[in-house]
């Protein structure tokens, strides 16, 4: 796929070097949300794997949370189960930790030490859709997938 961004390139580097089925789907109109995607590929909103980085606020540390598109993060119980305060994470601090731009951020990937977490939610569906690196770019997976490729621990994020 020689028509890949640098980005999107290092997530199908990740899913070629885990021998993993899926393919990249570059989408007809940018999908900077959930919503806009799941228009976009005809699934259901709660199909989409949002992926959304957070600052510790002791530890200045990167969390990303692949969550259901359907579902907002608690962040006060969400906090109480990482063990730490989360903090919002601006435009600079999420490209520095993961190398992705806010809107293409892909659970695969990323440059820096991040800790990863998955929506217990997006256990319950055969196949979901993440960002690949890009707002037009998304790949299919499953949750087991996602826990394989990126160690993330599951979490309840509401």
């Amino acid at each position: 796929m020689s028509d890949l961004s640098p980005s999107e390139m290092r997530v199908n580097d990740v899913l070629r070097g885990a021998n993993s089925k899926a393919e990249i789907v570059k989408l007809e109109e940018l999908a900077h949300t959930a919503v806009q995607a799941a228009d976009a590929l005809g699934v259901e909103v709660a199909q989409i794997v949002k992926s959304l980085v957070f600052k510790g606020a002791e530890t200045g540390k990167a969390y990303l949370f692949l969550v259901s598109g359907a579902n907002r993060v608690h962040e006060r119980r969400t906090s109480r189960q990482i063990g730490e305060k989360l903090g919002r994470a601006d435009a600079d601090f999420v490209r520095e930790h993961t190398g992705f731009a806010n809107g293409g951020v892909s659970p695969l990937g990323a440059i820096g030490d991040v800790e990863i977490y998955i929506d217990q939610t997006l256990l319950e569906f055969d196949e979901v859709w993440a960002a690949a690196g890009h707002p037009r770019s998304v790949f299919p997976t499953n949750a087991s997938e996602l826990i394989a490729l990126t160690n993330a621990k599951t979490i309840d994020v509401l």
